[in-house]
C-alpha cells in the first residue's frame, strides 16, 4: 500500500481509512464509470478534483494488451507524471493526496486529489473564436511559444501525455492574459507515461494530437513554424531538414484524425 496525504487531508483523515474517506467525498461529478470516478469537491472552502480508480478487471487489461495499448490501472500514472513535470519546471496540477492498495492490478483501488486551478479557461475555449476574431498578434505568438516550450520540456523530462490537446492547457485568468503576463498549466495526466526518455513514436503522437486540436483556430504556416522553433530549440533550417519525416507524418496523421472526427460527428448527429 502507498499513501501520501498533505493538508488538509492529512489532518482531516488522521487515524481514518483514507480509501473509505475518499469514497465519501461529494460534489460535481464529471465522469462516472464502473472503474473510475472524477468529481470536483470543496473542503474547508477550497476546491479540489478527485479521481478514484477501482480496478479495470482482467478483461479490460487483456483487451488493451491485444490492441497494443497500455491500460491505465490506477492513479499512480498521474501522480508520477505530476511529480516529473514539477521537477522539470512544467506548470501543472498540485497533488495533495494519493493512495494505492491491492496487489492484483485488475482490482487495485487508488485515488489522487489535486488542487483546483481557478480561475482558468482552457486554450480550446479561449481560442474558439480566433478564426473569426483574431487575437492580438503578440498574444498569439506568446501563447504559441509557451505551449511549445512546455511540451518540449515535458518530453525532455521523459513524459508523454497521450491526450496532448489544447483543451488540456489551462490559461489562468486571475489577471487579464497579455503577451507579457500569461500563465499556463498542463492538466489531465491520468494516461501519461514516465520514462527516462520519450520514444519517438510517443513524442510524435503527442505532437500530432496537439496539431490536430489546433487545426481550426486560424493558425498560419508561420505560426506552425514558430511552434516548431520553440519546441525543438534549434534553428528552423535544421528542424526542417532533420524532422522532415515528422512534419510529413503530422500532416498525414492530422488529416486522418480530422476524418475520424468528422465520421464520428456525422454518426452522432444521425444517431446511427
Amino acid at each position: 500500500m502507498r499513501l501520501v496525504l498533505h493538508e488538509p487531508f492529512k489532518r482531516l483523515w488522521a487515524g481514518r481509512d483514507a480509501f473509505a474517506e475518499v469514497e465519501q467525498l461529494q460534489g460535481e461529478v464529471f465522469r462516472e464509470l464502473e472503474a473510475r470516478r472524477t468529481l470536483r469537491t470543496e473542503v474547508e472552502g477550497r476546491g479540489y478534483f478527485v479521481k478514484i480508480h477501482r480496478g479495470v478487471g482482467w478483461g479490460e487489461i487483456l483487451k488493451n494488451w491485444v490492441t497494443l495499448k497500455k491500460p491505465v490501472l490506477g492513479a499512480d500514472q498521474e501522480w508520477d507524471a505530476i511529480a516529473a513535470l514539477a521537477a522539470a519546471g512544467v506548470p501543472t496540477m498540485t497533488a495533495v493526496a494519493f493512495g494505492e492498495r491491492g496487489a492484483n492490478p485488475a482490482a487495485r483501488h487508488s485515488f489522487i486529489i489535486t488542487e483546483e486551478l481557478a480561475p482558468t479557461i482552457s486554450l480550446e475555449d479561449f481560442t474558439r473564436d480566433w478564426r473569426a476574431l483574431p487575437p492580438p498578434a503578440a498574444l498569439k505568438h506568446a501563447l504559441i511559444r509557451r505551449v511549445a516550450e512546455m511540451t518540449g520540456r515535458m518530453h525532455r523530462a521523459g513524459v508523454n501525455h497521450r491526450d496532448c490537446y489544447i483543451c488540456h492547457f489551462l490559461l489562468h485568468t486571475d489577471t487579464p492574459p497579455t503577451a507579457d503576463n500569461l500563465r499556463l498549466s498542463l492538466i489531465d495526466l491520468h494516461r501519461a507515461q514516465v520514462r527516462p526518455s520519450v520514444p519517438r513514436r510517443w513524442r510524435d503522437k503527442d505532437l500530432a494530437g496537439l496539431y490536430f486540436s489546433a487545426l481550426d483556430i486560424g493558425l498560419t504556416r508561420r505560426d506552425r513554424l514558430r511552434f516548431l522553433k520553440h519546441y525543438f530549440q534549434r534553428p528552423l533550417r535544421r528542424i526542417l531538414a532533420e524532422e522532415a519525416a515528422l512534419l510529413t507524418m503530422l500532416e498525414r496523421k492530422a488529416a486522418r484524425l480530422q476524418e475520424r472526427f468528422e465520421r464520428k460527428y456525422a454518426k452522432d448527429a444521425t444517431g446511427a
